[in-house]
């Protein structure tokens, strides 16, 4: 996808939405993706939302990273209208709470704008022993049933940031699939 993408596609910004449960990831996740990250850094959770930036390939995203807490997640939906994307960040060795996330995805693919948008779910945490694979994470967060939608499911590690590439590869392409089609448009 290098520069011939960026030369017929242009440079542009994305607004995605970045949600799962709490201690999932999300956060480690957009540090790694942006430049300048520290390895030392520490991660805190995230309280109500916060807005980072980071750029992949001819797109500069802005990241709505929203907090994963149970008083938090009706907020996700009301930030679905501004959004471009959706990156769902599940935490694969939490087997316990794979439900929890599974009704959480549920509702958020009811917003009518999901109808459209790309969803680019990471299987974080596969690193940990007693973590699911990512297909069995796709099927209890039952993503075969959603044959309609443009989804994706990546295994990742926020920390070593595997998968992480694999994911946004996949993005840039749903993007510009779904802009092509005139599903979305960029500024």
């Amino acid at each position: 996808m290098g520069g011939a993408v960026g030369k017929m596609w242009g440079k542009k910004r994305a607004n995605v939405l970045v949600v799962g449960l709490d201690n999932s990831g999300k956060t480690t996740i957009i540090e790694r993706l942006k430049p300048a990250r520290s390895q030392s850094q520490e991660v805190v959770p995230t309280v109500g939302f916060s807005v980072d930036s980071f750029s992949k390939g001819p797109l500069t995203f802005k990241a709505f990273d929203m907090s994963g807490a149970g008083q938090y997640r009706n907020m996700w939906e009301k930030h679905v209208d501004e959004a471009h994307c959706v990156i769902f960040v599940v935490d694969a060795a939490d087997h316990l709470r794979v439900c929890v996330a599974k009704d959480e995805l549920t509702n958020l693919l009811e917003h009518k704008r999901m109808a459209w948008l790309p969803l680019l779910v990471f299987s974080n945490k596969t690193d940990l022993p007693d973590a699911l694979p990512h297909a069995e994470v796709a099927r209890q967060l039952g993503l075969p049933s959603y044959a309609h939608l443009a989804w994706n499911i990546t295994a990742s590690n926020g920390l070593t940031g595997d998968g992480i590439e694999e994911g946004m590869l996949w993005l840039l392409g749903a993007l510009r699939k779904a802009e092509k089609e005139r599903v979305i448009s960029f500024k």
